[in-house]
Formats: C-alpha cells, sequence, structure tokens
C-alpha cells in the first residue's frame, strides 16, 4: 500500500514497511477496496456509489458525513452516560442504520436503481424509517401497557412496515437469503397449524406476529441488536481509529519484522499480521481486504503461488474472529446469550485461536520447504527496533484492553477506554495525528461497517423470537439427537453441514445465532457444557468464509491476488483445517480449561500431534516427501488422536512421532536450504 497517495486527514503510516520496495497494483473485487483508494474524502465516495459525483452526490455526501457524526456521538453519549432505556436505545440505533442503508445502497446494481424515480422512492423509505422508528420511542409507556394485549390498529401498521423496511434493508445491505430467511420465518409461526409432522405448532394471527417481532423487547430488539448497538459498534469505532491512524501498518510491518528473514518469510508475516489485525478488528473480511493489499503480492514476489498466497490470507484473516481480546461480533452475542463475563469467553477462547493459527503458520512453513521458498531480502526487511519506535505507542491501547477485559470490566466500558486511551497516544505524536477531516473518516468508516451487522443482528432477532413462540430449537434438536443416534460425533458433523448450509447466504454472526438456537440444546442434551456448545457452534459459523462455494474471504482474497476463486477457496479451505478439527478437541478434551492443570496440558500436546499429522497428511510433505503409507499412517494417527480416551491419544502421538522422525532419515535440503553456489555470491 505504499504506493498509494495519503488520504486525505489520515495519518500517515507510523511503522517501518516503507523501507519495502513498491508492490505490483493487485486487483480486486468489486465493492472490496481499501479505504485510501479513490479520490475525495470516504463519505463522499460512499455516497458517490449511489447518487454519483454531482451535486446530488455531494448533498449526500454531506449528509452522510451529518448522520454518521450524530449516529457516533449518539452511541458515545449512551455509553458514557448509563440512563437511557434499552430498549429506545436500540430502537434509535436501527434508525440511524435503516437511514443510511436506504440513503447509501441502491436496491439493485442496475441503472435504474440509481434513476430519479427511484431516488424519490430511497427518500420515501428514508422518512418512512423515521417514522416507524420514532414510533415506539414517542409511545413507550403506553405500549408496555398494552404489552400481551390487543395491539392497536396503529401498533400493527407501525409494525407490519418496519419489518418490510428491515428486510428490504437487509436484502440491500447484505443480500436475499437473509431477508428471505427472515421472512420465512414469520410465515413459518403463522401457518404452524397447517403443518403436518413434528414442526407443527398452534400458530400466530398475523396482527400477534408483527408486533411481538418489532415492538417487543425479544424480536427485533433483542440481545443481538443490543449487542451490535452496545459492544459490536464501540470495537468497529476503535478497529476504523486504528485504521485511520495508522497503527494497521504498524502491526503489519511488526509482524514482516519479526518473521520476514524465515522460510517463507511475507506468508508467515501474513498469519501473524493477520493474527494482530484480526484480533483487534474481528472481521475477516475486512481483515483480508486491508492487509491482503499488502502481504498477498509480497507472498507472491518470493515465490507462494496466487491462489496459495491468497488462501493463506483468507486463513489467517478468518481467525482473526477467534483470536481475543476483541474477536468478532458473535463472540459478544455469545456473551450476552449465556449471561456470563465476556472476560469467561476470552479465557476459553484463547488456547483454541492459538492452536488454530499455529496450524496454518504449519502449512505455510511446509509449503515453504516444499516449494524451495526462502525469506524475505535482508534489504526489503522492516527492522525491528525502527519499526517499534515509530508505533510503539499503538501497543498501549491494545495492552490497556486487553488488561480491562480480563479484570471482567464491561465489554462496552473497556472498549470506550481504549478508544480514549488510542486517540491519546495517536494525538500525541505526528506520524499518527489526524486531521478534523481524518477524525471525520473514522465516524464515516464506522457507520458503513456498523451498517451490515446491525442489519443482520436486527433480522436475526425475528429469527429468535419465533424461535423462542414455536419451540422450533427444541423440535430441530431433538430430530437432529435421533437421525444421529444420540452420537455426539455424528451431531458435530450435522451441526457442521447445518452450519456450511446457513452459510451460503448468512453472514457469520447470523449463522451463529440462528445455528446456536436450533441446535444449541441438542449439543447440551448430550452433554457439552453450556460455553463448549456455543463455542463449537461459533467455530463452525465461520466456514463461510473459507469453504467453498461461498468462501467471503477467500474470494476477497482471490480477487486481491488474480488468482481463481475457485482455487483460492479450495486452499484456503486446506489450511483453515483447524475450523474443523478443533471443535473437536472442544468437545473431547480439556483445551477449554475445563480440567486440571494437567489434563489441559495434555490435551493441548495431543491435540497439537493431532493437527500436524494431519496437515502433514493432507500436504504430503514436512521436511521431506512423504510416501503413500506414510501418509496414511499419519490420518489414521490422527484420527486416534481425535477420538476420546487417553490410550488412542496416546497410541497416535507414538505413531505421529515415529513418522516424524522418519522425516529426518534419509532428508536432503530443499532448494531454500542448499547453499548458493559460489559464483552466485
Amino acid at each position: 500500500m505504499n504506493d498509494q497517495p495519503d488520504e486525505p486527514g489520515r495519518a500517515r503510516p507510523a511503522t517501518a514497511s516503507a523501507q519495502l520496495p513498491p508492490e505490483p497494483e493487485s486487483r480486486r473485487l468489486p465493492g472490496t477496496e481499501d479505504e485510501e483508494e479513490g479520490s475525495g474524502p470516504l463519505w463522499r465516495r460512499m455516497a458517490a456509489e449511489r447518487w454519483g459525483e454531482e451535486r446530488a452526490g455531494r448533498a449526500v455526501g454531506a449528509a452522510t458525513l451529518a448522520i454518521a457524526v450524530a449516529f457516533g456521538l449518539f452511541q458515545g453519549y449512551t455509553a458514557l452516560f448509563i440512563g437511557m432505556d434499552i430498549y429506545v436505545q436500540r430502537v434509535l440505533h436501527l434508525m440511524f442504520v435503516l437511514v443510511l442503508v436506504f440513503l447509501l445502497k441502491p436496491a439493485a446494481r442496475f441503472r435504474w436503481a440509481r434513476s430519479t424515480p427511484m431516488a424519490a422512492v430511497d427518500l420515501l423509505l428514508v422518512a418512512a424509517a423515521v417514522a416507524v422508528t420514532l414510533y415506539p420511542v414517542v409511545n413507550r409507556e403506553a405500549l408496555v401497557l398494552r404489552a400481551g394485549g390487543v395491539p392497536t390498529g396503529a401498533d400493527v401498521l407501525v409494525s407490519v412496515i418496519a419489518l418490510l423496511l428491515l428486510l428490504e434493508a437487509c436484502r440491500r445491505a447484505i443480500g436475499p437469503f437473509m431477508a428471505f430467511l427472515g421472512l420465512a420465518f414469520l410465515f413459518y409461526s403463522w401457518i404452524g397449524p397447517l403443518i403436518p409432522g413434528p414442526f407443527s405448532h398452534s400458530g400466530q394471527l398475523y396482527q400477534r406476529i408483527a408486533t411481538y417481532s418489532y415492538l417487543s423487547d425479544d424480536g427485533v430488539f433483542g440481545v443481538p441488536l443490543g449487542v451490535a448497538a452496545t459492544f459490536v459498534f464501540a470495537f468497529i469505532f476503535f478497529g476504523a481509529l486504528l485504521q485511520k491512524t495508522g497503527g494497521g501498518d504498524f502491526f503489519i510491518g511488526l509482524a514482516y519484522a519479526l518473521t520476514g528473514r524465515f522460510a517463507g518469510g511475507p506468508a508467515k508475516g501474513a498469519v501473524v499480521g493477520s493474527a494482530m489485525m484480526g484480533s483487534i478488528t474481528g472481521s475477516a473480511i475486512a481483515n483480508t481486504v486491508t492487509t491482503g493489499a499488502f502481504t498477498i503480492p509480497m507472498m507472491k514476489r518470493v515465490g507462494y503461488k496466487k491462489h496459495e498466497a491468497a488462501g493463506v490470507e483468507a486463513a489467517a484473516s478468518t481467525g482473526g474472529q477467534l483470536l481475543p481480546p476483541v474477536m468478532g461480533a458473535g463472540a459478544f452475542v455469545m456473551a450476552e446469550m449465556m449471561g456470563v463475563p465476556y472476560a469467561d469467553i476470552v479465557k476459553v477462547a484463547i488456547i483454541p485461536a492459538l492452536m488454530y493459527f499455529a496450524v496454518v503458520f504449519l502449512f505455510v512453513d511446509i509449503l515453504a520447504r516444499k516449494n524451495g521458498i526462502g525469506g524475505m531480502p535482508s534489504g526489503q526487511l522492516p527492522r525491528l527496533r525502527t519499526t517499534l519506535a515509530a508505533g510503539w505507542h499503538f501497543l498501549a491501547p491494545l495492552l490497556l484492553l486487553v488488561t480491562l477485559l480480563l479484570a471482567y470490566v464491561p465489554p462496552l466500558r473497556a472498549g470506550i477506554y481504549a478508544i480514549g486511551a488510542l486517540f491519546v497516544v495517536a494525538m500525541l505524536r505526528g506520524a499518527s495525528r489526524l486531521t478534523l477531516s481524518g477524525i471525520a473518516e473514522v465516524f464515516a468508516l464506522t457507520a458503513r461497517n456498523v451498517l451490515p451487522v446491525s442489519v443482520a443482528t436486527g433480522v436475526a432477532g425475528i429469527i429468535v423470537g419465533v424461535v423462542g413462540q414455536t419451540s422450533l430449537g427444541l423440535k430441530l434438536s431433538g430430530m437432529i439427537i435421533d437421525a444421529a443416534a444420540g452420537s455426539l460425533l455424528l451431531t458435530l458433523v450435522l451441526v457442521a453441514l447445518a452450519s456450511l448450509v446457513l452459510g451460503l447466504g448468512l453472514p457469520v454472526t447470523a449463522a451463529y445465532i440462528v445455528l446456536i438456537v436450533l441446535a444449541g440444546p441438542a449439543l447440551e442434551t448430550l452433554g457439552l457444557p453450556l460455553i463448549v456448545a456455543h463455542m463449537i457452534v461459533y467455530w463452525y459459523s465461520q466456514d463461510s468464509n473459507v469453504t467453498p462455494p461461498v468462501a467471503l474471504a477467500a474470494f476477497s482474497a482471490s480477487g486481491i491476488a488474480g488468482a481463481s476463486p475457485t482455487r483460492t477457496g479450495l486452499a484456503a479451505w486446506k489450511f483453515a483445517k483447524g475450523l474443523y478439527l478443533i471443535p473437536l478437541l472442544m468437545a473431547y478434551s480439556s483445551i477449554m480449561l475445563n480440567g486440571t492443570l494437567g489434563e489441559i496440558v495434555f490435551s493441548v500436546a495431543s491435540g497439537m500431534v493431532g493437527l500436524v499429522a494431519a496437515a502433514v497428511a493432507l500436504e504430503g510433505f514436512m521436511l521431506r516427501r512423504t510416501a503413500l503409507v506414510e501418509r496414511l499412517l499419519l490420518v489414521v494417527a490422527a484420527v486416534l488422536v481425535f477420538m476420546p480416551g487417553t490410550t488412542t491419544d496416546l497410541i497416535g502421538m507414538a505413531m505421529t512421532a515415529v513418522l516424524v522422525g522418519l522425516q529426518f532419515w534419509g532428508r536432503r535440503p530443499s532448494p531454500a536450504q542448499r547453499p548458493e553456489p559460489a559464483a552466485a555470491a
């Protein structure tokens, strides 16, 4: 990203990455451009996508900035000064979101969606969104008194319009699948008596369905949207501020300074850098397109194939949603749904996340040795001392955030403190200081990034409400247990398959919410602790980022690399094998701190051995190429380790140790390790 001009109002990157040579221009998928590209401030570019760059576009751009700043200040006020009704806060949050969606997201990609008549329609939808969201705020007391009784005609009319607006906003911001799914659940709630078999239920009148879904605390404005309106917004703002002050560039430069000299250095730097950034931003796709613009060209330059470079970045960025302190929005939803402090989620998530990144790192190392890929030339490496000197101040807010979360400070308050600390340290140094324009861009970037999360959680609230009204979750869980014949392993396989199907059209957070309310009771019935069941479903819900045919993060990375989306998706799926294997360890071992210290250590050690065996078997190489019989035995060893029982673990570990030891027998130096000819010196 060094060949791009400084963005207006953006701090110059506080990193030593400027020592690297210019990068080749990378191709990208539409809609995944980095915020530094394009001309003019971000809010004007956001408006231009819908309204063009003429007078209307400039006017809407100014309105977008005003709304984004008002949105951010409202969120900050409600976070700092507790006193506003939680329900009202969620309603007003949704009002800002709907207004921005209808103002900035066209109804379709075709030209007619940007015509003058559609502009009038969109502005009418903006007005309608304001009206239907102000209605429950103005009539809050009357609605509370009528709760559970007969709704008025105005209640029903407003609820129906509001639900249609939310579903349309969801279609525009995310896609048609989730909007259709929300509509299907509403239809199921109504048609229940006419459905034969186990899915039948007593049904509800449409008036009751509409008002319950929109005006109650258990529908649209339930826990999922509440999390998006508080914790998630705060950490999205933190990530936007970090990006605009140059903190992202610092963490990437730091990763390359630490790993760049080793075999496959750029890929290892991508893994470490994506882990650092992803653990703060909590978004796989955003992490892919921002860090990938730098890391993917570097990986290609040292010898990684295009689809491999893109696959590594996608797999590493996906892991960022699993690694504390921030993780993804679903982790905050998890804490709220379970009723436990977020710090408890953080503590049990650390070991599995580190194991995931260890597997991705191992794949990168194996590929480097297999293809003779060395490290980066010393002249292109950022110097660790220089990098730290330029950006050490970015570490302070991160350490503060981790400390506060582990001290059981509520996530919202910890996020606000971290934002304040980051702003202060950034403004104290000229390299990271923001102008007023740069600060405005932080608000605009935050508003843009929060839109898909908020509409997704709003529709997810509808689904959660319907599941609660109809007992669909208990019915479906019973069917899953019956289909798996009471086997936990088969149940996990069915849950993983269901997650993949949901991932075809749902964002990660929405997929997690839907799956946990439908299949979570089955896992608990089979004896899994509540937090383990939730974490397994959360991990499985990430697979839409790296698993074809969807593989959203992988397809975004393929656009940067200029690689085949299908080959990139398959490569990312291979590198991210931990997404499917580590949940088995969660279910059958003590890696989530649910045992004695000795049990935890043994579980982590045996689990890593099993993951190594699986990785080497998949790649067919470690220190040398493996024979077919060795690969088959490694598969057997991995299966033994992942089976429950200490005896099978020990047998699998012994087999892996022998097979890995054989790699040293008759080993020949890989091309990356062979000495250079004297003439080459």
